[in-house]
């Protein structure tokens, strides 16, 4: 794991036997030894039935900004991070990461960087930890086909995404003043 990433993919250990495996998603004393000091208030559970339904890319505004820690318990999906923070040299920019019941893995989204999955399985489902609870005025998402951001979702060519009438609807990046101000710490690839 890359200390000095904002945005990281993590790798829970697995200890399994003949009845199966066992692990451990959440510790507040691991994470805080990688420099993830995160305070969680809030889990969050979806459903998503269709293959290719798309969420996001949401965030919160501060005060009621969110760091996540994202992960699919069921099926497979595309998780996907984007940096808005203002002043950051790669802001605009994109990581992702295919998270899936199988391979166990979580990604942790901080504030400052706006969110989205794409279904890769039908009936996914994704369960996620939040830092600070739901705020509808604070609410927010930019365009998840934005080309000033330009996200490779893996879809199938000629395939459109099953997207909420928000997401549809969302700003695009260039619309976006952000809140967000940048910490220092660039976007940099994930490490798998």
């Amino acid at each position: 794991m890359t200390v000095s990433s904002p945005v990281r993919l993590i790798h829970p250990k697995r200890f399994g036997d003949d009845r199966g495996w066992f692990t451990e998603v959440y510790s507040e004393k691991a994470f805080d030894a990688v420099g993830i000091s995160v305070r969680f208030v809030q889990d969050n559970h979806s459903l998503s039935r269709p293959m290719g339904t798309l969420r996001g890319l949401h965030y919160q505004t501060p005060p009621f900004g969110q760091d996540k820690l994202v992960r699919c318990v069921v099926g497979s999906i595309f998780d996907v991070a984007v940096d808005i923070r203002r002043g950051s040299p790669t802001y605009g920019k994109w990581v992702g990461a295919e998270l899936s019941a199988e391979n166990g893995c979580q990604l942790f989204i901080p504030i400052g960087f706006a969110h989205g999955f794409l279904t890769l399985t039908p009936d996914a489902q994704v369960s996620y930890k939040c830092s600070n609870v739901y705020a509808p005025a604070n609410d927010g998402g930019i365009r998840w086909n934005d080309p000033d951001i330009g996200i490779v979702w893996p879809l199938p060519e000629g395939v459109s995404p099953t997207l909420s009438a928000k997401d549809e609807k969302a700003q695009m990046l260039k619309e976006f003043v952000s809140p967000f101000e940048y910490d220092g710490n660039p976007l940099q690839p994930l490490e798998f």
